[in-house]
C-alpha cells in the first residue's frame, strides 16, 4: 500500500472525456476506454522473461540465495545432521500430508524419509515431533518492515537506523509466528537492504529478506501523494519520468541490493516497458502497485506480479492469464481500512471506489481466470502488531474464494517460492533445498488456525525458535593473537 491514507472516491470516474461506471460487481469501462488501454506500439508484445542466471552458472556453482544469485565461496566442512523425527510431513508438492522424518545437513535438507527409516549418523541430534506438523516456513510476499509506527516521531520517521532497529523488532515477529522469507516491498533509505544482508548472513535471527528497497513511481505517483511526509518523500519512494530514468531506476535498486523490483503508478507506457525490460536483462522480477488502466499497460509490459485487489477491467484479468502475471491479493489489509476507517481516504493514487465485497469479486475472476496467485499482507506501520493474524486471516480469504486448505498452504509456500524465483531452494520440503523448516504443534492442513502454535522454527539449518521462542546462540568470542600480558613485557 505504501500509505496510511485511503481513499473512496465517489460512483463515477472521468479519464480524458471517457467515463467508466463503478457497480457491484466491479468496473466496466468502455469498449474506447478498454481499447486505448492496450493502445501503442511500445506495448505491442511484452517483455521477455527475466534473465535466468542459472542458464550460466555451473550446477555445482555456490551462489547467494537469492534472485540475485551471485557466485560465492562453498561452505567449509561437514555438518551435523539434525533430525525431526516422527512427525506428520506436509508435502506443499502434493498438498498431503504423511508420517515421516526430515533430515537437515549443514543448511540443506538431506532427506525425507519414511516412518520407518532411520538411517543418520549416530552423533545426529534428534528431535521428536511426533504429534505435530513439519512443512515448510511460511513466506509472505509483502510486507514493510521498515515503516514508522503509529507512534514514531516525525523527525525519526525518515531515520536509517531507526527504520533498521524497527524492522528487526518486526522480523522477529515473523520469525516466531514462522515464517522463513518476506519480500519486502519498501522501506527507508537503506535499511531494507541493509536487513536483508544481516538476515542473508545469519548475523540476525530472521526471515530471509527479499527487498525492494524503494518504490519506483513516476511525480506524484504511489506513495509520494502530498502531504508530504517522510514516508511519502525520497527515502522510501523514487519519484522519477521518462524512460530513460525509469531505467536508471532499476539499475539503481539493483545496485543497493534489492532481489525484486517495485514499480507503482502512475507511469506511461514507454516508462513501464522501459524499467520491465532493465529489470528483466538484469534477471529480477517485476511487482507492480497499480489500477485500472494502469494495470492493463503494466500487464502488457510484462511485469511479474500485480499487487492488491483494486480495480481493473475483465479484459485486463484475461490479459494476466494470457501473460501468465502472477497476483499478490493482499485483501485483508483492506478489508482492516474499511473495518477502522470505512474507507480509503485521501490518496490520489487511490481514486476509485473500493469495498470488501469489490476486492473479493476482483480475487474470484482471477482464480476463474487460472491465475497464479500468492499470499501477502501489506503489514506495514502499526499493522506488523497483528502478525499472524493478518496472515491466518489471508489465507481464510483463500479458502472462502475456493481454494482448499491444502492447497492455500501450497500457495503461501510453494507457489510463493516460485513468484519470487526461489522455487529451486525454496517452497517445499525435498532433498537440496534450503532447510526452512517449521514445526507446528497441530494440523495446519485441515485447521489454519492451528498456524498460531508454532514450536519450532528451522531457517537455513539454524534452529532459530524453540517451544515458540525465538534462541539466539551464545556468542563464541575470537581468541587473541597471544596470551597476555606478554611474558617479555617487563
Amino acid at each position: 500500500m505504501g500509505n496510511t491514507s485511503r481513499p473512496v472516491s465517489g460512483g463515477r470516474a472521468r479519464n480524458s472525456g471517457r467515463t467508466s461506471t463503478w457497480l457491484a460487481g466491479g468496473w466496466v469501462a468502455s469498449a474506447v476506454m478498454g481499447a486505448a488501454m492496450l493502445a501503442g506500439p511500445a506495448l505491442a508484445a511484452a517483455a521477455p522473461e527475466p534473465q535466468d542466471r542459472r542458464t550460466v552458472l555451473a550446477p555445482s556453482e555456490h551462489t547467494t540465495d537469492d534472485p540475485r544469485r551471485i557466485p560465492i565461496k562453498p561452505p567449509a566442512g561437514a555438518s551435523k545432521q539434525i533430525v525431526l523425527r516422527g512427525g506428520r510431513v506436509f508435502d506443499a508438492v502434493s498438498g498431503t500430508a504423511r508420517l515421516g522424518s526430515v533430515v537437515i545437513e549443514g543448511n540443506t535438507i538431506k532427506a525425507v524419509l519414511g516412518p520407518q527409516i532411520e538411517t543418520w549418523p549416530a552423533d545426529a541430534q534428534v528431535i521428536d515431533v511426533t504429534g505435530k506438523t513439519v512443512m515448510p516456513g511460511l513466506i509472505d510476499m509483502h510486507v514493510h518492515l521498515t515503516y514508522p509506527d503509529p507512534g514514531t516521531p516525525i523527525d525519526e520517521q525518515a531515520s536509517e537506523g531507526d527504520g533498521v532497529l524497527r524492522g528487526q523488532r518486526n522480523l522477529r515477529w515473523y520469525l516466531e509466528s514462522g515464517f522463513t522469507s518476506v519480500r519486502d516491498m519498501n522501506g527507508v533509505s537503506k535499511a531494507p537492504y541493509l536487513l536483508s544482508e544481516w538476515s542473508a548472513a545469519n548475523a540476525i535471527p530472521a526471515p530471509r529478506v527479499f527487498t525492494a528497497g524503494h518504490i519506483i513511481t513516476g511525480t506524484g505517483g504511489h506513495a509520494t501523494e502530498r502531504p508530504i511526509t517522510p514516508n511519502h518523500g525520497p527515502e522510501y519512494a523514487w519519484e522519477v519520468d521518462g524512460p530513460d530514468a525509469w531505467r536508471a531506476a532499476v539499475r539503481r535498486t539493483f545496485k543497493e541490493g534489492a532481489s525484486v523490483i517495485k514499480i507503482a503508478s502512475h507511469f506511461s507506457r514507454d516508462e513501464v516497458a522501459a524499467a520491465v525490460d532493465e529489470a528483466h536483462l538484469l534477471g529480477l522480477k517485476v511487482a507492480c502497485d497499480c489500477e485500472t488502466i494502469y494495470t492493463a499497460m503494466a500487464v502488457q509490459a510484462g511485469v511479474d506480479t500485480i499487487e492488491h485487489p483494486l480495480p481493473r477491467t475483465d479484459e485486463t484479468i484475461a490479459q494476466m492469464a494470457k501473460h501468465k502475471t502472477g497476483a499478490i491479493p493482499t485483501l485483508q489489509v483492506y478489508q482492516n481500512v474499511f473495518d477502522q476507517s470505512g474507507g480509503y481516504y485521501g490518496s490520489t493514487s487511490r481514486r476509485f471506489s473500493m469495498t470488501g465485497q469489490s476486492n473479493f469479486d476482483i480475487f474470484k475472476k482471477m482464480k476463474a481466470a487460472g491465475i497464479t496467485m500468492g499470499v501477502g499482507t501489506d503489514t506495514i506501520g502499526g499493522a506488523n502488531r497483528l502478525i499472524p493474524n493478518m496472515y491466518i486471516a489471508e489465507l481464510k480469504w483463500f479458502v472462502k474464494g475456493g481454494y482448499s486448505i491444502p492447497e492455500t498452504l501450497k500457495a503461501a509456500t510453494l507457489v510463493n517460492a516460485t513468484l519470487l524465483d526461489m522455487a529451486d531452494k525454496l517452497g517445499s520440503l525435498e532433498a537440496g533445498k534450503l532447510a526452512d523448516v517449521i514445526v507446528v504443534d497441530g494440523k495446519p492442513d485441515e485447521n489454519l488456525d492451528d498456524l498460531q502454535r508454532i514450536d519450532m522454527v528451522v531457517k537455513d539449518g539454524l534452529v532459530l525458535v524453540r517451544a515458540g521462542q525465538v534462541v539466539i546462540p551464545r556468542h563464541v568470542p575470537e581468541p587473541l593473537r597471544r596470551p597476555a600480558p606478554p611474558q617479555d613485557v617487563r
